[in-house]
């Protein structure tokens, strides 16, 4: 079966829109982490989290951001932020009695819908996947 669909250019378009807006909190919240690497250090160590945490959700962020924004390997950064938003949910956002915890699962949550549906559906053809689908060798082609 074929895994992409023929859509309309209004359709690819609504996909690009979608990937962007997608993908700018987790490279905004990425970037932000970076450049205020002790700030984030201290913050994950209050957590009980260690550096080599810090340093992979950062670079989770920022890779896998990139990936759903430039179209590139899509499948694979939404399905990765997918599970981060879920784990992020369930493991740091439980407080229901505080309004805002609980708005931040609910957002984890759909964050996380939004990127499983990006991962069925592929990036569109406004995408770099797109491309080398379209000028790539077999294997990467039959990846994408």
């Amino acid at each position: 079966m074929e895994r992409s669909l023929i859509r309309s250019a209004g359709a690819n378009t609504m996909l690009l829109a979608g990937r962007l807006l997608l993908s700018a909190i987790f490279l905004h919240e990425g970037a932000t982490l970076a450049l205020d690497f002790s700030a984030t250090v201290e913050t994950f160590a209050r957590l009980g989290l260690d550096l080599p945490v810090a340093i992979g959700v950062i670079l989770l962020q920022l890779a896998a951001g990139l990936s759903v924004a430039a179209g590139l390997a899509t499948r694979l950064g939404a399905t990765a932020l997918g599970v981060f938003c879920l784990l992020t949910a369930v493991l740091f956002h439980t407080d229901f009695a505080s309004r805002n915890e609980l708005l931040h699962f609910e957002k984890d949550f759909a964050i996380a819908g939004g990127m499983f549906v990006l991962a069925i559906s592929g990036a569109g053809s406004l995408s770099i996947d797109a491309w080398l689908k379209r000028s790539g060798p077999a294997p990467i082609a039959a990846f994408l």
